[in-house]
């Protein structure tokens, strides 16, 4: 690539997890203080940067496809992988053309003085102020990363291999992080990391970081992301009578067999599961309990998956996450004998997503005629989309411009992937 005195355009993607959100969140700022512009990836871009996901082979494919298709649209560009695929499968990306760089997730953070000092680049720093930067890449909600890594090693999860060991955050940190999200117009705030649950600082837990942010910060929603049943507990549940805590909860089952979740080395069984889900909906109204479910484990008999599927019909989740069974090269599952055919996957996944469909109409009619607030996000046509605070995907008609605005919205029917609302003026 030549070399140019013009401000360089970045578009930077991203797959897999809210963690990587964050991080991508945090890369684009520190490439606007670089001196780069940021762009979408469908617009003209000169480097192309892609946060991968290495969780399923299918997370793979997308990455390579990502990183094939941005070289088709503009073969000049520079790509650059990052991210979970790129800390294992240097070799295999390096091979893709138009990819300059493979960084793993340890150093990914440096890369804009990586493409300085590589030679690929050279950059003319902007002029405009850092918030107007950033205001050309305004979201609505902002990933905050509080912890990272996992030392859980589960049967069949490639993140401890690809992610350091269990890290949190400094609380002076992460108050300051919102803070300036909040300084920038964010309304919501998602708590982000491999393991969150974990969350341990100087003696502070989850509970005692998110009562300090809801003590110390101005954000007008703060969410949790993915956590365990077994770390539920009255004091964390407690804390949602504070209804800027969204009523949103996340729970990994990944299978509703015991003999299963033994195998899979999961810390929990489905007694403890349902324990968890019980004492959420007794204190909070309303509670959207989503998840994972892994099908095809190795091993995973005919009665174990419909022991699984009853589970999860019995739980009526608001959303469940499907994924068949992926095998990770590093992980005790993948040498596990008795591994489940693709076909044999391909029907329970059917299955299981079927019921996924109808659990999550089932909620969606329970809180029909009810008003929620709505954190607007994006137009299509007049029709406004947003979420609730349990996360549940809301489409009004409005000539006003909504755009991160919080409103008061009547629900009124089943549409699309969530429910039709009308605003309340």
């Amino acid at each position: 690539m030549n070399k140019e005195s013009r401000v360089l355009r970045v578009a930077v993607d991203t797959l897999g997890c809210k963690l990587n959100q964050s991080e991508t969140e945090v890369l684009s700022e520190k490439f606007i203080l670089a001196g780069y512009k940021i762009v979408s990836s469908s617009d003209d871009f000169d480097i192309y940067v892609l946060n991968t996901c290495t969780v399923t082979h299918i997370a793979d494919r997308k990455a390579r496809h990502l990183l094939r298709m941005a070289h088709r649209r503009k073969a000049e560009a520079i790509l650059v992988a990052i991210g979970c695929y790129a800390e294992q499968a240097l070799k295999e990306l390096s091979e893709i053309e138009g990819v300059k760089l493979v960084i793993g997730n340890n150093e990914k953070m440096h890369l804009p003085q990586f493409l300085k000092d590589s030679g690929l680049i050279q950059i003319n720093r902007g002029t405009g102020k850092h918030t107007e930067s950033l205001n050309r890449v305004f979201r609505t909600r902002s990933f905050i990363r509080v912890q990272d890594g996992c030392n859980n090693f589960c049967a069949y999860c490639i993140v401890p291999f690809v992610r350091r060991k269990e890290e949190s955050m400094p609380v002076e940190r992460i108050i300051s992080d919102i803070k300036d999200r909040v300084s920038h117009g964010y309304k919501e705030v998602v708590l982000t990391g491999t393991e969150i649950g974990s969350y341990s600082y100087n003696g502070l837990n989850l509970k005692g970081l998110i009562d300090i942010i809801l003590t110390e910060t101005d954000v007008s929603r703060l969410r949790i992301s993915s956590l365990q049943p077994q770390e539920i507990t009255p004091d964390l549940i407690a804390l949602c009578k504070n209804s800027r805590l969204c009523s949103h909860f996340h729970l990994s089952l990944q299978s509703g067999s015991d003999t299963i979740l033994k195998r899979m080395k999961r810390l929990y069984t489905t007694a403890d599961y349902s324990n968890a889900v019980s004492m959420i909906r007794s204190a909070v109204q309303d509670a959207a309990i989503t998840t994972d479910i892994i099908v095809g484990f190795p091993g995973e008999s005919d009665a174990e998956f419909e022991e699984s599927f009853d589970f999860c019909k019995n739980i009526a989740f608001a959303r469940i996450h499907v994924f068949p069974f992926s095998r990770r090269r590093g992980t005790a599952a993948n040498i596990m004998p008795n591994q489940i055919t693709p076909q044999i996957k391909k029907q329970r996944s059917d299955k299981m997503l079927a019921l996924a469909g109808e659990s999550a109409s089932i909620f969606h009619n329970k809180i029909l005629g009810k008003n929620m607030p709505v954190l607007w996000e994006q137009s299509e046509s007049g029709i406004w989309s947003g979420l609730t605070c349990n996360y549940v995907k809301v489409y009004a008609g409005s000539d006003e411009d909504l755009t991160n605005k919080i409103t008061e919205v009547n629900l009124e029917h089943i549409y699309k992937d969530g429910v039709w609302g009308v605003i309340i003026k």
